[in-house]
């Protein structure tokens, strides 16, 4: 696999800008919209710097600011102590929440009729997983809005699980307390005639741990935003992503870290395969370390494994950075072909093809998938990824 670009900023360095090279930054990330009111996000054309790569006229109806009248059919597993209530979207405003980055996240948030609100009490450290279950039938188009507490000290994992057939734009809120260990992970195993768009902002509090893990297999257009802020020194966020896009399906991961307060950590590890003739994957990650945030450690990685011809995987890493007083700060990117000489390698021990290939990709996605720290969760999503390999058999192999 060639390495595309891998840059990685020093202590004690001038402040400077550095940017992929198929990037043609319109602003700084510190200076683009955030906003509740729809009408300050125009409708999108395609040639704005955050839509240019998302195929925008077939997205109509969910950039349209009008109500659905329809929800995704919702089931849940609390452990005990866990609460699920409501909040009004003027509660949700006033209670400092990010602002919506874009007009569909600003959609969902005013036409979603309220926030579903799950929260994890103070100190409690849970043994199993919330869980949340969203499924759609008839292919309609829902605005969704929740929001995620996890009190100061505890510890939990939530995971989220979409499947079925809708249109659906949502914002996801996820707010974690001082001192709390959170790990997210949302998981989307949409029919292919689906269509998500979602912004997920993670609030890190003082020295707490979030894990934001983004599992893309289905979908005919998947684009998920995540943001981490942090509220306090000692914070730390790691992000990370896999995705499988076959032909003709559209998935877009882009992410945005804003350091603005000192001593804090981001990581972000984004990996993507893809086979078939338009298959087509986005990775886009900003991070933003402002003069503020001295003592910052920040590392972001994407790598695309090109499986057959057609496919199209687009991947740029950007760094910002307004002080040099710094721990540390890179990125990397890497789009390649499958690597033949593991094939060979594996192939001269008696191993066929195809099955050869198949170990070659779940050693690719394994790394990132163990992170999940949830058993039965890693052993569903390796089992899918096997079936999703399954399709590349009648495909040109590369």
């Amino acid at each position: 696999m060639s390495l595309l670009a891998e840059k990685t900023q020093r202590p004690g360095l001038a402040p400077h800008t550095d940017s992929g090279a198929t990037m043609v930054p319109d602003k700084s990330r510190a200076e683009r919209t955030r906003s509740y009111d729809v009408a300050d996000f125009p409708m999108p054309s395609g040639r704005e710097e955050g839509w240019r790569f998302t195929p925008v006229d077939r997205l109509r109806a969910l950039l349209r600011d009008e109500p659905s009248g329809t929800s995704l059919e919702w089931s849940e597993s609390l452990p005990a102590g866990v609460r699920l209530g409501t909040m009004s979207v003027a509660d949700w405003r006033a209670s400092g929440a990010p602002a919506p980055g874009d007009r569909a996240a600003a959609i969902a948030a005013s036409q979603s009729g309220g926030v579903a609100v799950i929260d994890i009490p103070e100190d409690a450290e849970l043994s199993e997983p919330v869980r949340i279950a969203l499924s759609g039938e008839a292919g309609d188009l829902v605005h969704g809005h929740l929001m995620l507490r996890a009190g100061r000290f505890s510890k939990a994992t939530v995971v989220l699980t979409h499947t079925g057939r809708a249109s659906y734009s949502e914002v996801l809120t996820i707010v974690v307390g001082d001192g709390a260990d959170l790990t997210v992970v949302s998981v989307q195993e949409w029919d292919d005639t689906a269509i998500h768009l979602g912004q997920h902002d993670v609030i890190v509090g003082r020295d707490a741990r979030v894990k934001h893990i983004a599992v893309t297999l289905g979908g005919g257009i998947v684009r998920l935003n995540t943001n981490a802020s942090y509220t306090g020194p000692g914070g730390s966020f790691e992000g990370y992503g896999v995705y499988f896009a076959d032909a003709g399906q559209h998935q877009e991961h882009r992410l945005f870290v804003d350091h603005a307060v000192p001593h804090c950590r981001s990581n972000v590890e984004y990996k993507g395969a893809l086979q078939g003739h338009d298959a087509r994957t986005v990775w886009v990650g900003d991070v933003l370390i402002r003069a503020a945030a001295e003592g910052t450690d920040t590392y972001e990685l994407n790598r695309n494994l090109l499986l057959t011809d057609g496919a199209r995987a687009d991947s740029i890493p950007n760094l910002e950075i307004e002080t040099g007083e710094i721990a540390g700060a890179g990125h990397a990117s890497a789009t390649g072909r499958f690597d033949d000489q593991q094939l060979f390698y594996l192939m001269a021990r008696g191993i066929p093809e195809a099955e050869a290939r198949r170990l070659v990709v779940r050693g690719f996605f394994a790394a990132v998938v163990s992170k999940i720290g949830v058993p039965e969760i890693i052993g569903h999503l390796m089992a899918a990824i096997d079936a999703e390999l399954q399709g590349s058999a009648g495909g040109d192999a590369q």
